[in-house]
């Protein structure tokens, strides 16, 4: 396996953290401030607005959530063959992958229930998983139409996930997960989702997650899930000043961004209720922009993270911990999960030459459900959703690194 290689210094002033978060380092710096700045981490009270408790089937805690919520929707023999004939009606279509739809992929009879899978998704426990795909009987090309195809039912729209593909401007709509540190060197690899290192938890961006699993792991690798509700709900009650540390302006790194190197946006926003929509809570972050990885370490050329942010980023890590849920995540399951209201992460693996982890990824929207963006995140969204067509989307079949991942620098 490879190994970490660090190409650059950290900005001066960056706390001591690292990807890894580190108990016994975590605690010290609790206590160090707890005792430093007690007046300030202790008197101040939530962000105006914000609320003391959230309560919704979004607030859970992996303990006992099993024996409240089935998240697993297992496919019969007969939805089964449904899948089978829209894969064979779409490809007598003989269109571009970019035009999978609920049209060009019909399910007249499944429709139904993933139109409720992503109404749970949305409005409800915030994950669901669909299990009993056929990945073996059919070939790379063909599982990959019937991901998109299945996944237009919950979520029609999907996101680029690279602007580039072959050095040539594209809509890469899919991304492989997989172990690549034996192929790649170290130094062009720039996040945890191309090694076999465990991956602390996190968001995505935008609003739904979907990973379809093509293999598991000979060792390793459980999937997991957490409420950022019921992490939201403990530091407020215990540490408020924490809440007004993460609904400030952070500066996040846009990783070989030469123009704009980072941007300042808050990693929480709190919607209050409407006349439309029940109260929402945010949060979307990933924990490597803060402290780099790999070959994409945190520039020595933007403003360094604070020791409250620091903290802050240890502390969801280890509530998100907490209250995680494992899922037994196995070869033909799709897991849908909100992407702004649910934590995800996965422990580290061991392949074989034989078997090797492998997932493959859509970033998704639901205009029908899609909750309001904050305008904060609007930019975001707009490069991930904004101006996508059929025509120029691109479906990559074999693992590669995408350039926001990647540790090469751009010229």
């Amino acid at each position: 396996m490879a190994t970490a290689q660090v190409v650059s210094p950290s900005p001066a002033g960056q706390p001591d953290i690292g990807y890894a978060p580190d108990q016994d380092k975590y605690l010290a710096r609790v206590q160090r401030r707890l005792q430093q700045e007690r007046e300030e981490t202790q008197n101040k009270s939530l962000p105006p607005g914000f609320p003391r408790e959230l309560k919704s089937d979004l607030v859970w805690d992996g303990k006992d959530l099993e024996t409240k919520y089935d998240w697993t929707y297992e496919l019969n023999d007969q939805e089964v063959e449904e899948i089978e004939a829209a894969l064979r009606h779409f490809k007598s279509l003989n269109k571009p992958w970019g035009f999978i739809d609920q049209t060009t992929f019909p399910l007249p009879k499944l429709n139904p229930v993933l139109r409720d899978i992503s109404r749970e998704v949305h409005n409800g426990h915030g994950f669901k998983v669909l299990r009993g795909l056929p990945v073996s009987k059919h070939t790379r090309e063909e599982n990959v139409i019937i991901y998109a195809g299945v996944s237009s039912h919950i979520a029609p729209i999907r996101g680029r996930q690279d602007h580039q593909y072959d050095g040539k401007p594209a809509d890469v709509v899919l991304a492989h997960i997989k172990d690549l540190s034996k192929v790649i060197d170290a130094s062009q690899i720039g996040a945890p989702a191309y090694t076999t290192e465990k991956q602390v938890f996190h968001t995505d961006v935008g609003d739904v997650i979907a990973l379809f699993c093509l293999q598991t792991a000979v060792e390793g690798g459980q999937s997991k899930l957490s409420s950022s509700w019921r992490v939201y709900n403990e530091i407020a009650a215990t540490r408020p000043d924490l809440i007004r540390t993460l609904a400030e302006p952070w500066a996040a790194e846009d990783f070989n961004n030469k123009e704009k190197p980072y941007n300042l946006r808050p990693l929480l926003h709190y919607q209050p209720p409407t006349e439309n929509s029940p109260e929402r809570l945010i949060i979307q972050y990933a924990r490597r922009t803060f402290t780099g990885y790999w070959g994409l370490p945190r520039s020595a050329e933007i403003p360094p993270i604070t020791e409250a942010q620091a903290e802050a980023l240890d502390t969801l890590h280890y509530l998100a911990e907490k209250h995680a849920v494992s899922l037994d995540f196995r070869q033909g399951d799709i897991q849908f999960a909100n992407n702004l209201s649910i934590f995800h992460a996965r422990d580290g693996f061991k392949d074989t030459p034989e078997q090797q982890r492998h997932l493959i990824r859509l970033w998704l929207r639901d205009p029908e459900y899609a909750w309001e963006t904050p305008a904060a995140n609007q930019p975001r969204w707009d490069k991930l959703y904004k101006g996508v067509t059929p025509e120029a989307q691109v479906f990559p079949l074999e693992p590669r690194v995408r350039s926001a991942s990647s540790g090469k620098k751009l010229e």
